[in-house]
């Protein structure tokens, strides 16, 4: 089977913890041990990951780089340690590469007038003001805690798609489209060149899947799956669904939402299915026995 997994920048960077180098590791190193038993049962992974507590982190730390830049960073800091836990953690002969990829995205995208990508450290609310006003960041609220958001323009089309193509058909577990890739946009002279935003990776993610001819598409996050009524004495995981159900439902638009109707147009537009659910339950999520599976019907 032919699966494009998803990693939740949030699940590579537990929410609320300090970020550096050990912690992050730490994390993805558990992240390594459930892909690897998605590679034991002979499937052929693709890998995709987030980054927006790291991306987020680095434009802290002076501003003297724009997001697209410090997504190509992340992409290559992220993919570096996920490979290698991956090769320390899987015995067999495995080929691994990490690949640098570029995303077109629409200049004129609306979501350039209305951030809603979380990217960055949590706050408290009275943090979250004072950087607002030092900074001119936007801010939203991400679940009891206040965060920076950016753009978020939705994906036209993978750059290196070709070269990844080429690269699973040689057998290589391939780790691209980190942090949703890295947006570009054509100029007047044909030319492409980086725009200050944070692709949502999961529409990336879903758009890789749709190019590969994926099975099926896997989003592993920080939470066990979707919940409807979430925040409320009343939610409740939401185990099996259809995109038709999942359509009536609401979600906020910059966690649960984009994955939520990422999973939906792959499910509509292959027939394949999807899986949202927590870090460590890749081969659960699979076999049906974890999170929430998506299907065009039950």
């Amino acid at each position: 089977m032919r699966i494009v997994v998803a990693l939740g920048g949030n699940a590579l960077s537990e929410r609320g913890e300090a970020l550096s180098g050990e912690a992050q590791r730490a994390t993805i190193r558990k992240a390594a041990k459930s892909l690897v038993m998605l590679l034991e049962a002979d499937h052929e992974v693709v890998i995709t990951h987030g980054n927006g507590p790291q991306v987020g982190y680095l434009a802290m730390q002076g501003g003297a780089f724009p997001l697209d830049v410090l997504g190509a960073e992340t992409e290559g800091m992220i993919g570096y340690v996920l490979q290698q836990e991956l090769d320390n953690a899987y015995t067999p002969d495995a080929k691994f590469a990490t690949l640098l990829t570029q995303i077109e995205v629409d200049p004129d995208d609306p979501a350039f007038q209305s951030p809603t990508k979380f990217v960055g450290p949590v706050y408290s609310e009275k943090d979250a003001a004072r950087l607002s006003a030092d900074r001119g960041w936007s801010i939203g609220k991400d679940g009891e805690y206040f965060r920076r958001t950016v753009p978020s323009p939705r994906p036209k089309r993978i750059l290196e798609i070709d070269v990844i193509r080429l690269l699973v058909g040689q057998g290589v577990v391939v780790i691209c489209a980190g942090g949703g890739g890295i947006p570009v946009v054509h100029r007047a002279d044909g030319t492409m060149i980086g725009i200050e935003a944070v692709i949502d990776k999961d529409h990336a993610s879903g758009l890789l899947a749709r190019d590969l001819g994926a099975d099926a598409y896997l989003m592993l996050t920080d939470v066990e799956g979707v919940f409807e009524n979430w925040g409320t004495p009343n939610q409740s995981l939401v185990t099996k669904t259809t995109p038709q159900d999942l359509q009536r439902m609401s979600f906020p638009a910059g966690s649960m939402g984009p994955k939520v109707q990422a999973a939906c147009e792959f499910v509509t537009a292959t027939g394949g299915f999807a899986a949202i659910g927590a870090l460590g339950d890749a081969a659960d999520l699979i076999a049906g026995t974890a999170g929430t599976r998506i299907n065009a019907d039950w």
